[in-house]
């Protein structure tokens, strides 16, 4: 699993013009699923992204995970984290996974979310063709991958 992950002041996802998800303060999480991902990754990652201190403590200082701000997360599918460039100009999905994978693994993500954040998780929807406006605050983007446990 890989998802590219940004500190936002505000966030929202539309389709077709209606928005169906919103945040304040919080964490846009970009999440693409690879055919090998398993629920092991899934466990890692969302427990990764509860603790990832990215938010300023009284100091102004990056000391503080989402779950201690109050902050909110908004997750949305994005199959083409895991495009290859490696060969000519046209980037391959061949690594991303199938529905029949990503699906359930994407709900297990979210319901991990949310459990470990102790409230609702706003989600875009899966494979539709999404509007992300975000204004990404410091900026903070961070790079994650199960595969590359830094």
């Amino acid at each position: 699993m890989r998802t590219v992950l940004q500190r936002v002041s505000q966030c929202s996802v539309s389709i077709k013009g209606d928005t169906v998800a919103s945040i304040g303060t919080g964490l846009l999480v970009l999440l693409g699923i690879e055919q090998t991902d398993t629920e092991d990754d899934v466990e890692w990652l969302s427990g990764k992204i509860i603790r990832l201190r990215v938010f300023p403590d009284d100091d102004g200082v990056m000391n503080l995970p989402v779950n201690e701000t109050g902050g909110e997360i908004i997750v949305v599918s994005q199959f083409t984290l895991h495009a290859s460039t490696k060969k000519g100009n046209r980037p391959s999905y061949i690594r991303a996974a199938t529905p029949e994978i990503a699906i359930p693994l994407y709900n297990l993500f979210i319901e991990n979310l949310q459990n470990q954040l102790g409230r609702s998780v706003q989600t875009g929807d899966f494979g539709a063709m999404m509007d992300v406006a975000l204004v990404n605050d410091g900026p903070v983007t961070i790079i994650i991958d199960s595969k590359n446990r830094e």
